[in-house]
């Protein structure tokens, strides 16, 4: 899905098109709640698709790079203490818990460890 984003902003695209499963929705919802995304719905077409609606600003994409941290070959985890550590000023970072996704600063809220997914700036 990141791959998905990322091209369609390269070509300026208003929307793209993503198949539907509960981890892209969870992780759509916080970007669109961070404001990285103008929104996304479900086609009434095909009720297993997404349709992704893209955010610019100034005719530059509002989301400048996806870094995906913690990979299938490498799976990294950090405990509730060890993401007090992290520094995230200047990007969001979700976080993949026993309780759902979240961004970091949630996660450091509720008091939650679990895997890093991405880095998005």
């Amino acid at each position: 899905m990141f791959a998905n984003i990322r091209n369609g902003q390269l070509v300026k695209r208003a929307f793209v098109l993503q198949s539907r499963k509960k981890i892209c929705e969870a992780l759509l919802s916080i970007l669109w709640d961070e404001g990285f995304i103008l929104g996304y719905k479900v086609l009434k077409t095909d009720l297993n698709m997404l349709k992704i609606f893209l955010k610019y600003k100034n005719g530059q994409p509002v989301i400048n790079s996806l870094k995906v941290i913690s990979k299938p070959g490498h799976r990294i985890y950090y405990s509730a203490k060890q993401l007090w550590k992290i520094n995230s000023n200047n990007s969001l970072i979700i976080v993949s818990t026993n309780q759902g996704l979240f961004s970091l600063v949630e996660c450091k809220k509720l008091n939650l460890g679990g895997e890093p997914l991405i880095a998005i700036n």
